[in-house]
């Protein structure tokens, strides 16, 4: 009996003694696997990061334009599709880029922050060149000519900018039209009490017509297009100001900008831009 017991004996501390090195080099495995596992994990993160900063950044395959998409002729939609001048512009510098081309449908005073954070590559809408935007954002050369313009009512008393002084005047919010009227009377403006901002230019025209702002500041093409559209409206013939549209692009990209503007060059001396904006503004 007591051999019996002392074989027990030591079998039971040959199994714990292999059980014991049976766990160590389990937790050695498992710590191996986990080191690599979270390598993959990251280096996966990071190419997926790369790969979504070079989407929307421009470097990729997909130039994306973030623009308002209530701002006819320039860019509206027909249907489900967003179309226009800015559109086509877009696609056209995509097209010589060799890129795919997205447009994202945003509010107009979101658009530079989309593009500072990487979530559009460029920001096309009608958008002015400005000293405070040049501040957030990078500009190309110019590609066209907008004109500021005020609709009235018709019968209305106001017949010039001159008039505006005392009135409430509705505006599309970070358009230049907010800019220029809500800027002190110092430089040209009226101040912010005297500014109504909406999110579309569409709702600043419809506050016209229900007489909740005395005049609407926007560009001349949409403002023809809403005057057309709501009987009652005109357009003064005096213009508030006139002004020249630019692609935006992010300031530390340096490279899309030299592409954008240098494509944007091509399109322009070869007619392509002039036969775009022929298209949607016929002349009268």
């Amino acid at each position: 009996m007591k051999k019996i017991a002392t074989l027990l004996a030591a079998l039971m501390l040959m199994t714990a003694a292999f059980a014991g090195c049976g766990n160590d080099t389990g937790s050695s495995a498992a710590g191996t696997s986990s080191t690599a596992s979270e390598s993959s994990t990251t280096q996966s993160s990071e190419t997926s990061q790369e790969a979504s900063t070079e989407e929307t950044s421009g470097s990729g395959e997909t130039l994306v334009m973030a623009t308002n998409a209530f701002f006819e002729p320039y860019e509206y939609y027909e249907g489900d599709e967003i179309v226009g001048i800015d559109a086509e512009i877009g696609k056209a510098i995509a097209d010589k880029l060799g890129m795919d081309f997205e447009i994202s449908d945003m509010e107009f005073d979101a658009i530079i922050p989309a593009i500072q954070n990487g979530k559009a590559s460029i920001g096309m809408a009608g958008m002015t060149v400005t000293p405070d935007r040049e501040k957030n954002v990078s500009f190309s050369q110019t590609y066209a000519t907008g004109v500021q313009v005020i609709i009235v009512p018709e019968g209305s008393d106001i017949t010039s900018a001159d008039d505006l002084e005392g009135k409430k005047i509705g505006v599309q919010q970070g358009t230049t039209g907010d800019l220029y009227c809500s800027d002190t009377p110092e430089n040209g403006g009226f101040g912010e009490d005297a500014v109504t901002r909406y999110s579309k230019g569409s709702d600043a025209v419809m506050a016209l017509l229900s007489g909740k702002v005395d005049c609407v500041v926007i560009d001349n093409e949409p403002a023809k297009a809403f005057v057309e559209a709501n009987e009652g409206l005109k357009i003064l013939d005096t213009a508030y100001v006139e002004e020249e549209y630019a692609i935006a692009v992010a300031k530390d990209n340096t490279e899309l900008l030299e592409k954008v503007d240098a494509a944007l060059g091509e399109l322009k001396e070869d007619g392509t831009v002039q036969s775009i904006i022929d298209k949607y503004i016929t002349a009268e």
